[in-house]
């Protein structure tokens, strides 16, 4: 890669931010872990260089109670923005990983490589509400499995400010960036840790299991773009137990399940693309699939009473 040619003036915010997208689309990258498009990933990477707010406006506004004023780039600044576009470059790494920071529904929370970048869908449908129909006064107990960041159990509960949220993981490294979120949000007293490979033994019955686990079919895995291939592998591929559907811990989950959760319990499980592979795995299995930004075929909902049903 050739050097930065030195700036020499100063330019507008949304000139800063359409060359680096520019940049961006040149090297066709992969998009998805926060951002869809290589504009929204450029805006993404020059505010946080610039240490500006995310919803700092690019462009003067036509508001004449609250004008925004025109934010220029310095040509030192420029020089910084260079590198850091760059790096993702050249690294093929998510922005994510290199900010060490990701949003998910307007929170905060901190990454790195030891934990899948957050973006679950799962999060709309906790912040949406989309869940209370299910819901009552008496859910006390939720479990996030697979909890990776730890960003659902945060925001569960943030949102039911009166549950207790066990969040599981197998990775031990995963677990200690959940642990840096948990405590960044002031909630150690109402999350707890735990790692270990499915249900925890210990815990619940649970009002609520929340899971958005490794998923990702084997013939998927092995064409995942490089930004895909820089998490963890033991967060996406779904085939570890020898299947190549995508769905070997979902079979253990959906069997194991029912004998943790009360009696009128729901499940919360992310899978994807892999509606095709879920529903030939489980083609008697009575579930509600939910509304989100990604369709209505990527998040489902199963209550205890269907995963008991016997299945023909």
């Amino acid at each position: 890669m050739k050097a930065a040619r030195p700036h020499g003036k100063a330019i507008t915010l949304l000139d800063c931010v359409t060359r680096a997208a520019q940049q961006l689309t040149q090297a066709g990258l992969a998009f998805g872990h926060g951002t869809q498009n290589a504009f929204d990933e450029a805006a993404w990477l020059v505010l946080w260089q610039l240490e500006l707010p995310l919803d700092t406006p690019l462009e003067p506004t036509a508001d004449a109670d609250n004008p925004a004023p025109v934010r220029r780039v310095s040509p030192a600044e420029q020089t910084q923005v260079d590198a850091l576009i760059k790096t993702r470059i050249a690294t093929r790494k998510p922005a994510a990983y290199l900010t060490h920071e990701a949003w998910l529904q307007g929170v905060s929370f901190y990454v790195d490589e030891r934990a899948i970048v957050p973006r679950s869908l799962i999060a709309e449908v906790l912040v949406e509400g989309s869940l209370d129909y299910w819901l009552n006064a008496s859910t006390h107990r939720v479990l996030d499995l697979c909890t990776g960041n730890g960003s659902l159990a945060v925001l569960a509960a943030l949102v039911y400010p009166d549950v207790m949220v066990q969040a599981s993981d197998i990775s031990a490294e995963a677990l200690e960036v959940a642990h840096i979120n948990v405590q960044r949000h002031g909630l150690h007293q109402r999350i707890s840790l735990h790692q270990g490979d499915g249900l925890p033994e210990h815990g619940g019955p649970y009002d609520l299991i929340l899971c958005n686990p490794p998923y990702v079919n084997a013939h998927s895995m092995r064409t995942l773009p490089p930004e895909f291939k820089a998490e963890p592998a033991l967060a996406l591929d779904g085939n570890t137990a020898g299947g190549v559907d995508g769905m070997d811990l979902v079979r253990r989950l959906l069997r194991e399940a029912p004998a943790r959760m009360i009696e009128n319990a729901i499940l919360v499980l992310e899978i994807g693309n892999e509606r095709a592979h879920f529903e030939a795995a489980f083609p008697e299995l009575e579930v509600i699939w939910l509304a989100t930004s990604a369709g209505e075929d990527q998040v489902l909902l199963v209550s205890r009473e269907a995963l008991l049903e016997p299945c023909s």
